[in-house]
């Protein structure tokens, strides 16, 4: 079997393509190392209040919205 070009596939088909063969180990660490490689490297405290835990789901609804309009 002829294994696909992972590099020159788009994320949502290297994505669509995971889904459809889950045991592809390959195809697994090229996602995984797509996605990563594009991940932001930010890092939070763990929320110490319920005023801190509201405030990062109010940000995390906001940023949700942000990226389906994009």
């Amino acid at each position: 079997m002829i294994k696909p070009d992972f590099s020159s596939m788009t994320k949502i088909d290297l994505r669509a393509y995971v889904i459809a063969n889950p045991n592809d180990r390959m195809a697994f660490h090229a996602f995984v190392d797509r996605f990563t490689s594009s991940a932001s490297t930010e890092t939070f405290d763990i929320p110490k209040s319920n005023s801190e835990v509201e405030e990062v789901d109010v940000l995390i609804r906001q940023k949700l919205a942000e990226v389906k309009h994009i």
